[in-house]
């Protein structure tokens, strides 16, 4: 996989030796590796034999059809995205080829500011596909050691928080109910969508992923519905758009809040009538997809300054989940900072790398504004900047730490309720269990008029882990044991109750 410090490479098969120059030229230009092959075989033993970002082949090859190029390259190289470029100007071939696997499909003459919006955006695809997949590795591995549901389809995180997320997620999946996700910058909305996606009945069908601020404003229109040959300059072929080609799967419209106002009716009568038109067509196309949008931004707030139509917002927002950001769910910091130390010590051999306790106490009192991005990306440069296996320090914000102000909860008393309720001698287990949430609920005092009492879960799991912790002397690792806990949660969650100093 490609990073930011690796070159990206490109495989580039035509039988037309000018193509090949011209696409040679100016993806070098642009900064990739480019490998070039004048026939079909060729190409695929290249395919076999290295790793490339993005393929751009022709679609009438002398040896193999271009179709059956495309299918053979995803069975060798499934992450890998392929860009049709070719003189065959027929949408059905289009649609074709997009089924069997193909990222996007270019007709000659080349419009390169258009193929190379494409070309970057299948790199990300790729990129975006290796990193699930890596996550989804990982978290198989550390089932064994983590309790409860600390990861879900690629998300970790098992705070309650996350877990609330999760059952969302489940909830609505096999439906087609549209979804939007809200959340600060950086913290997983791509992730929740790949969940969303790929637990739904859609997960066999194209999940095609746009981010509406990085398409330039005047091929956003194109990009999104497709165009018709001829509907403005540059358009020399017809183009199958954004969302032809999520037919039959889901379509995510990432930063919905940029989309321009003008083009947003357009999206909503897309949704209502399931027909759109392509830009300079007058032929309805229909199509079935499920949407999913997300934003960083405050949607009433996009509303009430008039970059998100109201009736827009009301369309894409059937199901919303917000992702809160890290500083309030800090129990999850320690499980996710385990994941990316196990993801980058494999990558940059650094095997016998771990955290000291110290550094735990450092992410747990950051407020991490970059969210789960900017702990992952500081991390990666523990990781490699660490002169020796332990680290005992992050480089945050150059230095400059934040206590994340965290409300601290009041711990339930268990102390004698055993011998009160005459259940000194029962074993532990559901009965049990049962008995002290009668207990606990009996007690609770209603709700003043439409007000919730607090948090009554809160507060159950403060008093549990300082329970375990007093049990234990303060022993993390034995009280981590008796709760069955991965460690590093038990630290998340000392943290967020302030009960470091209350183990007596």
């Amino acid at each position: 996989m490609p990073t930011n410090n690796m070159t990206n490479r490109a495989l580039v098969i035509d039988d037309d030796r000018l193509t090949l120059d011209l696409l040679s030229f100016q993806l070098k230009d642009e900064g990739f590796e480019v490998v070039l092959a004048d026939h079909g075989a060729e190409g695929l033993k290249h395919v076999r034999s290295s790793d490339f970002d993005v393929i751009l082949t022709d679609l009438n090859l002398p040896d193999i059809n271009g179709i059956e190029m495309v299918k053979q390259s995803k069975i060798t190289s499934p992450e890998t995205e392929i860009i049709i470029v070719t003189g065959y100007d027929k949408a059905e071939k289009a649609i074709e080829a997009t089924r069997v696997g193909a990222f996007g499909y270019i007709v000659k003459p080349v419009n390169l500011e258009e193929l190379m919006v494409d070309v970057r955006n299948a790199v990300e695809s790729k990129r975006q596909a290796l990193l699930n997949a890596q996550q989804a590795e990982e978290i198989r591995e550390l089932r064994g050691k983590l309790s409860s549901r600390q990861s879900y389809e690629g998300i970790i995180g098992g705070s309650r928080a996350m877990q609330n997320i999760y059952e969302i997620i489940e909830n609505v999946a096999e439906s087609d109910a549209n979804v939007l996700i809200l959340g600060e910058s950086g913290t997983g909305k791509e992730v929740i969508a790949n969940a969303i996606h790929y637990k739904s009945h859609r997960a066999k069908e194209s999940f095609v992923k746009v981010n509406c601020s990085a398409l330039p404003k005047e091929l956003i229109e194109s990009q999104l519905f497709g165009h018709v040959k001829g509907a403005f300059t540059g358009a020399n072929s017809d183009k199958v758009g954004f969302i032809g080609q999520s037919n039959g799967g889901s379509l995510l419209l990432d930063e919905i809040g940029e989309m321009p106002v003008e083009l947003q009716p357009k999206l909503l009568r897309v949704l209502q009538e399931k027909v759109f038109y392509r830009v300079g067509g007058d032929k309805p196309w229909a199509v079935d997809f499920r949407l999913v949008c997300a934003t960083n931004r405050d949607p009433m707030e996009a509303v009430k300054d008039g970059s998100l139509r109201e009736d827009l917002y009301y369309r894409i927002n059937t199901i919303e989940i917000r992702i809160p950001p890290l500083r309030e769910r800090t129990e999850d910091i320690p499980m996710l900072a385990e994941h990316f130390l196990q993801m980058y010590a494999e990558k940059y051999g650094r095997d016998d790398i771990k955290f000291e306790r110290s550094a735990y106490d450092q992410m747990l009192n950051y407020a991490w504004r970059g969210n789960v991005r900017e702990l992952q990306n500081v991390i990666e440069r523990a990781v490699l900047l660490s002169k020796s296996s332990k680290i005992t320090s992050l480089d945050v914000a150059g230095g400059n730490s934040i206590v994340s102000q965290v409300k601290p909860v009041s711990a339930v008393p268990f102390n004698g309720v055993s011998e009160t309720l005459g259940i000194a001698d029962m074993e532990f287990g559901t009965e049990l269990i049962e008995k002290f949430g009668d207990v606990i609920v009996n007690k609770l005092p209603e709700p003043e008029s439409e007000k919730n009492n607090s948090d009554l879960f809160d507060a159950l799991e403060s008093g549990i882990v300082l329970a375990a912790l007093r049990r234990t002397k303060g022993n993390k690792q034995a009280a981590a044991n008796l709760l069955g806990l991965y460690r590093p949660r038990l630290y998340g969650m000392i943290k967020r109750h302030n009960l470091e100093e209350r183990v007596s």
